[in-house]
């Protein structure tokens, strides 16, 4: 018996392991849900904020407040409720944007290098079902984050989308959509 046979032997058992996690699949099944999904921006109309408080006559144009809801009179900073900045999600350069229209690529890589990675978007849901950090993929949308919660977002069958702009929001209104549902 040599030195190395225990070590051989450790080293089989974890080649071994590994082996049957990389073919067990370590994460979860996604879950296929559908789910009713509406559409928000930033605006003072989809987000209940107004520029002045009402004390200063509104004359104080520059601060924005909370017009509506408990938190009406605070400072409105535009952050979800998890204290991050909602976004609209973007595909990377590897994407299949990328495939439809290559042309794009050596403008994406030398104009708008952060446009090399991938990134969610902002996704509005009922924390109680889907806890902060819940990755869903919903049809039309691309790959979201649940990182907020809405006022009107009640139960387990609603999710609001962000969108960069209040036409797009409108554009994509209210649909049923079948989401695939990661959970952290």
């Amino acid at each position: 018996m040599t030195a190395e046979s225990p070590l051989r032997r450790y080293f089989l058992l974890l080649l071994f392991l590994g082996l049957v996690l990389v073919s067990s699949g370590c994460g979860k099944k996604p879950v296929a849900k559908v789910l009713t999904a509406t559409a928000y921006c930033g605006c003072s109309s989809c987000c209940s904020w107004e520029r002045g408080r009402a004390r200063y006559l509104h004359l104080d144009f520059w601060n924005r407040y909370v017009s509506d809801g408990p938190g009406k009179g605070r400072d409105y900073t535009g952050h979800t409720a998890s204290g991050t900045s909602p976004r609209e999600p973007q595909e990377g350069l590897f994407s299949v944007d990328s495939i439809k229209r290559p042309y794009m690529i050596p403008v994406r890589t030398v104009l708008f290098p952060w446009y090399f990675f991938s990134e969610d978007g902002t996704i509005a849901a009922d924390t109680r079902y889907y806890p902060f950090g819940t990755r869903m993929f919903v049809p039309g949308y691309g790959w979201g984050m649940v990182e907020d919660r809405g006022g009107a977002i009640k139960g387990p069958d609603r999710i609001d989308l962000y969108f960069d702009s209040h036409r797009d929001a409108l554009r994509w209104g209210r649909k049923k959509v079948k989401v695939e549902i990661y959970t952290p």
